[in-house]
């Protein structure tokens, strides 16, 4: 082990090898051992890169996603009015609509894309639209059921 790594925890032999928490204190090191960074992060253990007094951290993007779908419950909202479906998202500026329920909700995943990539390019320095950042993630991390699953867990 170097200077710059740290790992610590209680050993799991993933079937390949034993993995543990693994935390590097430098870009290099982290480099050097990507795929214990990896492994780490894939049985859901602590992992982490620090670099410039910053650290980041690697975690498994499925483990991610629930998380996140999780501590930010959409509460969608669906109306049929006027012979159109109409979905929207509360908490941000975002609706689909369609002349099927299914089609609403495809629009507003189609709406959720947009905004993840208009968040990216200039809304994230937005005051009243830089506190999405995990809304941002969801989106960016999840494939299209995924988001429609989400969508429709509460609804």
């Amino acid at each position: 082990m170097s200077a710059t790594q740290h790992l610590h925890g209680a050993p799991v032999h993933s079937g390949r090898a034993t993995v543990t928490a693994a935390h590097y204190t430098s870009f290099s090191s982290a480099r050097a051992h990507l795929k214990e960074l990896l492994d780490a992060a894939e049985v859901g253990f602590p992992a982490s890169i620090t670099r410039g007094g910053t650290r980041s951290v690697v975690v498994h993007g499925g483990r991610l996603i629930s998380l996140l779908a999780q501590s930010r419950p959409a509460h969608t909202q669906v109306v049929h009015e006027n012979g159109t479906w109409a979905a929207m998202l509360p908490g941000a500026p975002l609706a689909g609509e369609g002349e099927t329920f299914d089609e609403a909700i495809d629009d507003l995943v189609s709406a959720l894309r947009d905004y993840a990539q208009d968040w990216t390019d200039r809304l994230h320095v937005a005051p009243n639209h830089a506190d999405q950042w995990s809304l941002v993630q969801l989106i960016e991390l999840s494939e299209d059921e995924q988001l429609r699953d989400w969508l429709l867990a509460a609804s």
